[in-house]
């Protein structure tokens, strides 16, 4: 028996409490760890049993339940371990409950370090993994002698932990071998009454520590947390509820009208492929998200927020029975999508359509499925984000936005957590970062405290976002993240803490928008900027794969429109859109996953490749059928396809007569065909003239280079002019290897020390020699050795009319740790460089006057780079380099890395790329920079043909330099539609004529999820559709044809 009283012979009073005494006597009467015999922890759990039986069924695939269960099953023990990695082990568990637990809570314990399901009656009823703190299984909150007492559940159990099964380290590659341990199986009584107690006592003690000695709160805290435990007898549950009103009287004291308020939204981030391949995601999501459900069945307020509409897709085909459930949960608007877009993709590298292609696939599904689009675009783990996506996300019906990822920033603290981002069109979206800076909150009062204390904007908008529940690996909310917040309700002391919803907080924080500061440009993550180069396969693969598709969809528009036949391959397309959009996820582009997911996501290019070619063979085949048979006695012409919106004259490969290559020089038609018989004769041949000291000029009366005998630009001139290109005294084209060893995140980082260890390329294999003398192509090739093990192969090229040259690289890559650059050092003076980015380009320093300016040193761009000062500049192309850098009068494009995790073989192959230099008199838009990265990037199409008189045909073209037709393609819902997508490219107010030779009935302006605008149709004039555009602009419009 306990008393508050005074002892014999003393005055009645208070008595004095030290108060780290008190703090650690009430952290010892909850500790997991001390005194278990005799504080409240230790009585958390009541009688136990184990299992009536436990046998076992292991397989290397991942075999569905019924399947599974039809497996002849071995017995099993609790203590047993399996694997090796990647296995999958099912269970069958039979559960007797003894009669005497009547009335009590019953609950199945499962502890194992593999993440494991439990399946009840052929459903998924519950995930569990002890990493995520979810390891029981309820199965009776109350029993009742009407209750079955004999269970059977089955466990599937996968052989990899919440992050994979990384050997030493989370990030390390995948241990093969590693086994995986039951550790517990059996049913317990579970006291509730007991844990009530311990979380109440856990809220109190971190007020207690939180607040501070200088807070009279926490001194509040602390004694009424003494006070219970002065009442609590252990072994008497009749003393619980007085304990409990004393937390009660705590936390009804409520706050004053000025306190901040937090929007709780349960959230669960799943990568869709990382440290563990794409296959386990899917099982991932019905762990996490059966257990929602559950929670969404005991909690009438819990609202949980979800993207990345190919998950949904996952469970849809996967587990029918849940997705079932999450339907009616989104329906009653607590099992709430957000994002908008396929899967939560890089932010930077996937091209302007892809983008738009993310939205269009993503917003489209949640229609079909839900019945309603998202609002709310949500990208909390990416590795920065592009200064076009506030545009593409307003034409998708996005007004608003959700990351954190700034607060990794290495160097320079962002300045905002609530703020207006405005993007290079002038497009501004309402922009949140939960102040918290994490995604995976747990409930915490310490994770409260922080929002508030953290919060840039105080003063300004007073509501902030915490996203709680396990993530990365999934996971999600648990009951005790509830349970914790529900006690910060309204507590004097602690910020109001509410469940909400995305869209509650966005239309509080629109309120209370007037005060909100603006950023401008890009939100540059500085970090991570090796994700730009690393996996540079993968780079290649989306690259080439978004080349295909775009070309697919403008032979199959053409083709639909000259033959009525045609079948426009909409569900394919959708497919392979799909298989790109997956592999753009932010951790399979960037090149941060492990070996296993970088083969699925090659698999996945190849088939891209594969289907795309077969279906632009069809459309080829639709659209000039009769132009492709030979006719009897006539030597073959060519049919020469292009599929970008100008006229180009280029020198084409083709197979001759006698199946050797032939090289011809033709001139194909805007966005159409042409058949070629006789090739034009060039207006100026190429020479190759190899000097007495071994040295290699060449010229093509546009550009003149000299070259040196390791390959390298000792000259670069534009032709009839004196104006060196190249630095005096240096030698572009230079290669050069540095020591790439990051501080933790091996695929992810490149650290500015790097280029402290730059050691130029110097060790000549094969001097340069001709091989081809010139004509319509000249070119010469060397070889070089590349660090220790590693060989490269160049050949330079110049095509006669061509305004640049190229550089055709082969690499041989055996290194460790060693990042490979090419460097342009020009004789150029100019503040900033230009780089390409989504449907236009930003400006970045080529100096680095502050902490701003030089962390970044390592940035991304797409198709190009350009440094020019007033009349003069040089272009660096690429097609399939992402990573680059400008300092100073230098351009430098990366090549290669070789990180050891989370692949040890991460780009250890045969690699192959291009990438060309472009010297310019006048700005890089009058010199046509941007065309010629596109024609670099989109060869024309040569297909053998009759050599029949057939005119040259022309779909589409624009009369403005400054506008990029970027896209054509059948209309989503409209099968008698093409929707063409232009941008203004320049940077310019651009007025366009868009001249077409499609029969069109009918234009009007659409979004970018095609849905026409109120405006007006265009007019259809003789000069075609007259279009305006302003800075950066995309504009999509739904052309409907006449039958």
């Amino acid at each position: 028996m306990r008393s508050g009283g005074a002892a014999p012979g003393m005055a009645a009073g208070a008595m004095l409490k030290h108060r780290r005494t008190a703090l650690e006597r009430v952290e010892k009467f909850v500790s997991a760890a001390y005194f278990t015999d005799c504080n409240l922890r230790g009585r958390l759990y009541g009688a136990s049993c184990p299992p009536a039986a436990l046998s076992c069924f292991q397989s290397p695939l991942r075999v569905p339940y019924s399947e599974a269960v039809r497996q002849p099953f071995g017995p099993a023990a609790v203590g047993d371990s399996f694997g090796p990695t990647w296995e999958t082990c099912w269970f069958k568990v039979e559960l007797s409950i003894p009669p005497a637990w009547a009335g009590r809570e019953v609950h199945f314990v499962w502890e194992s370090d593999g993440e494991g399901m439990v399946w009840r009656d052929a459903q998924p009823v519950q995930g569990l993994t002890k990493e995520g703190e979810k390891t029981s299984y309820i199965l009776t909150s109350c029993l009742k002698e009407s209750e079955p007492h004999s269970v059977t559940l089955y466990v599937e159990l996968a052989c990899n932990g919440l992050f994979g099964a990384g050997k030493g380290t989370m990030i390390a590659p995948p241990d093969p071998d590693r086994r995986f341990t039951v550790s517990k199986a059996e049913l317990v009584v579970f006291n509730r009454d007991v844990y009530e107690l311990l979380v109440d006592l856990e809220i109190l003690l971190d007020m207690a520590q939180l607040l501070g000695e200088e807070n009279q709160r926490s001194f509040q805290a602390l004694y009424a947390a003494n006070q219970m435990v002065n009442v609590c007898d252990v072994t008497d549950p009749a003393t619980f509820p007085a304990a409990r009103d004393l937390a009660a009287a705590i936390f009804s004291q409520g706050n004053g009208e000025s306190q901040h308020t937090i929007h709780a939204m349960g959230h669960c981030h799943i990568d869709s492929a990382w440290l563990w391949p794409y296959e386990e995601t899917i099982r991932k999501c019905a762990r996490s998200w059966v257990t929602v459900i559950r929670l969404m069945e005991s909690n009438p307020e819990f609202t949980f927020v979800c993207s990345q509409a190919q998950q949904f897709e996952w469970v849809r085909s996967w587990y029918p029975g849940l997705y079932a459930q999450i339907q009616d949960y989104v329906a009653k608007g607590r099992f709430i999508p957000v994002g908008g877009t396929w899967v939560e993709m890089d932010g930077n590298l996937p091209s302007g359509e892809a983008m738009v292609r993310q939205f269009l696939q993503g917003q489209r599904f949640f229609r079909e499925q839900f019945g309603r689009i998202c609002s709310e675009f949500w990208l909390p783990d990416t590795f920065g984000y592009s200064a076009q996506l506030p545009q593409l996300m307003r034409g998708c019906g996005i007004g608003r936005f959700l990351t954190q990822k700034l607060s990794w920033n290495l160097v320079n603290a962002f300045p905002h957590h609530t703020f207006f981002w405005e993007g290079i069109d002038g497009s501004r979206v309402l922009t949140h970062f939960p102040p918290g800076d994490s995604y995976g909150m747990l409930g915490r009062v310490e994770e409260m405290l922080k929002t508030v204390k953290n919060n840039k904007d105080k003063g300004r908008v007073n509501h902030s976002a915490v996203l709680f529940g396990f993530g990365d690996g999934g996971g999600g909310p648990t009951q005790k993240m509830l349970d914790r917040m529900k006690r910060m309700r309204d507590t004097d002391g602690l910020p109001r803490v509410q469940m909400s919803t995305p869209d509650r907080l966005f239309s509080v924080l629109e309120k209370e928008s007037s005060q909100l500061c603006t950023w401008v440009g890009e939100l540059f993550l500085e970090l991570h900027n090796g994700t730009y180069t690393t996996q540079a396969q993968i780079k290649k693969g989306n690259r080439e794969c978004e080349q295909i598709l775009h070309d697919v969809e403008v032979l199959s528009a053409l083709a639909l429109v000259q033959n009525s036949s045609f079948q426009y391959p909409a569900s394919q397309l959708q497919r392979l859109w799909r298989l790109l959009l997956l592999n753009q996820f932010h951790d399979v582009l960037p090149g941060s996953c492990i070996q296993l997911v970088v083969e699925d996501a090659l698999q996945y290019y190849a088939e891209i490749r594969r289907a795309g070619a077969r279906l632009q063979e069809e459309a080829v085949q639709s659209l000039c059928g009769d132009l492709l048979q030979p006719q009897p006695g006539h030597a073959e012409g060519t049919l020469v396809l292009n599929t970008l919106p100008w006229e180009r004259t280029e020198v084409i490969s083709r197979t001759g007569p006698a199946g050797a290559e032939v090289l011809a020089l033709v001139t194909a038609p805007s966005m159409g065909y042409t058949i070629v018989r006789e090739p034009l004769p060039p207006p100026q041949p190429v020479t190759v003239v190899k000097q007495e000291d071994g040295s290699i000029t060449m010229e093509n009366g546009v550009i003149a280079v000299c070259l040196d005998a390791m390959g390298r630009l000792t000259s670069l001139r534009l032709a009839h002019s004196e104006r060196e290109a190249v630095a005096d005294g240096c030698r572009a084209n230079q290669f050069a290897l540095f020591d790439d060893v990051p501080l933790y995140w091996d695929a992810w980082d490149v650290m500015d020390y790097h280029l402290e260890t730059r050691k130029p390329v110097t060790t000549l294999l094969k001097p340069l020699e001709i091989t081809l003398a010139g004509g319509l192509r000249g070119s010469a090739s060397f070889s070089l050795r590349v660090g220790k093990s590693s060989t490269l192969t160049q050949e330079i090229v110049l095509d006669a009319t061509c305004p640049y040259i190229r550089f055709l690289t082969q690499v041989e890559w055996n290194e460790s740790h060693k990042f490979l650059k090419v460097e342009f050092p020009v004789q150029v003076r100019s503040t900033n460089a230009t780089y390409e980015i989504q449907f236009g380009h930003v400006q970045r320093p080529t100096h680095w006057n502050t902490s701003w300016d030089w962390a970044r040193f390592e940035v991304w761009a797409h198709k190009w780079m350009d440094l020019s000062e007033h009349g003069f500049g040089v272009a660096v192309l690429n097609d399939s380099k992402y990573g680059a850098s400008a300092r100073g009068n230098v351009l430098s494009l990366s090549l290669l890395r070789a990180p050891k995790s989370p692949d040890a073989s991460a780009d250890i192959t045969q690699h192959r790329f291009t990438y060309a230099v472009l010297p310019h008199q006048g700005s890089f838009q009058d010199a046509g920079v941007i065309r010629c990265a596109y024609n670099l990037n989109f060869p024309l199409h040569a297909v053998p043909a009759s050599r029949a008189q057939c005119p040259a045909w022309s779909a589409f073209s624009v009369s403005s330099p400054a506008v990029v037709l970027e896209t054509v393609k059948q209309a989503e819902d409209r099968p008698d539609a093409v929707v063409v997508r232009l941008y203004e490219a320049h940077g310019s107010t651009a007025v366009t004529w868009l001249q077409s030779s499609l029969p069109v009935k009918e234009a009007m302006l659409c979004d970018l999820l095609e849905q026409p605008l109120a405006k007006e149709h265009l007019a259809l004039e003789q000069q075609g559709m007259r279009l305006s555009f302003t800075p950066f602009q995309v504009l999509s419009i739904l052309l409907v044809l006449r039958q």
